[in-house]
């Protein structure tokens, strides 16, 4: 089971997005993490390139992408994120969930993006 100290570091990594702080961000990653964005071509791979994707951060997600809600339904070695959010296309709200993994040491070793394919691509 994902442990308290799981949900923690997951509520201060997404604290760390709002602000910004993006080494804070990849910090709670280990170096052979995989990230998985829906439309995305391809998979990242390993902190490094998940760091510098962070810079860019803003292409990657709806115009006026707004966090509305996080729920937190813990499994073993994961933890899957329900999102309520806003976006400029889509003022009246969607959901999407996203599945982190993690190590034996606490990091997150993946990171899955579950949305309606379809809507994300409509909201851009």
């Amino acid at each position: 089971m994902a442990t308290n100290r799981n949900i923690e570091d997951l509520k201060a990594g997404w604290a760390a997005l709002a602000a910004g702080d993006m080494d804070k961000l990849a910090s709670y990653y280990v170096e052979d993490m995989i990230f998985v964005l829906p439309g995305q071509d391809d998979v990242l791979k390993g902190r490094a390139a998940f760091r510098a994707a962070l810079d860019n951060i803003g292409a990657a997600l709806p115009p006026g992408f707004d966090i509305k809600d996080l729920r937190y339904c813990p499994g073993d070695g994961e933890i899957v994120n329900v999102i309520e959010f806003t976006a400029d296309k889509i003022p009246n709200g969607s959901q999407c969930a996203v599945l982190f993994k993690f190590n034996a040491d606490g990091l997150v070793a993946e990171e899955r993006w579950f949305v309606d394919t379809e809507q994300w691509k409509a909201a851009f």
